[in-house]
């Protein structure tokens, strides 16, 4: 299925599951460094407007243990840099880790920022600060990683 998607080059639409309980998606987004955060907020809102959802919730989950997702600002990229920096200072890659696959740090670091996000939809919009938005967090890269986006409307 071809993304409907134009924003970011590195995330796409990659299955629609039917439920009982409304639509889930699956974005797939390929990461190119070690540690990363990618801005998937066009996405998600693409995404949103394609359901046609007024009021609700958006639910996002990210299904690996080596990355998260987390809402953060996204005016100024100097902040997502600032905040892997200071996560790649606090966890350092070498620090005598009993793990055997050697990322343990990306381990952590996914425990600490957090695997899923909930956000409101009012008016057909999420309900994000004037500076937020959504970030994709990659902590053992490159791969291609997976984003669930599901929506439930309030009716």
């Amino acid at each position: 299925m071809e993304s409907p998607f134009r924003g970011n080059q590195n995330v796409i639409l990659t299955t629609v599951i039917s439920g009982p309980v409304g639509d889930a998606m699956i974005l797939t987004v390929k990461t190119k460094q070690q540690t990363e955060l990618i801005d998937v907020t066009t996405e998600v809102r693409t995404a949103l407007h394609s359901h046609g959802i007024r009021d609700g919730f958006c639910f996002l989950y990210v299904p690996h243990t080596t990355a998260a997702v987390t809402i953060n600002e996204s005016a100024d990229p100097s902040v997502s840099s600032d905040i892997l920096m200071v996560l790649n200072q606090v966890i350092p890659w070498k620090a005598g880790y009993r793990h055997l696959e050697g990322n343990s740090p990306a381990h952590i670091k996914s425990t600490l920022v957090g695997a899923s996000e909930m956000i409101a939809i009012e008016n057909g919009q999420l309900v994000l600060g004037t500076w937020q938005g959504i970030f994709f967090c990659e902590f053992d890269g490159p791969r291609a990683r997976k984003l669930h986006v599901r929506f439930s409307d309030k009716r």
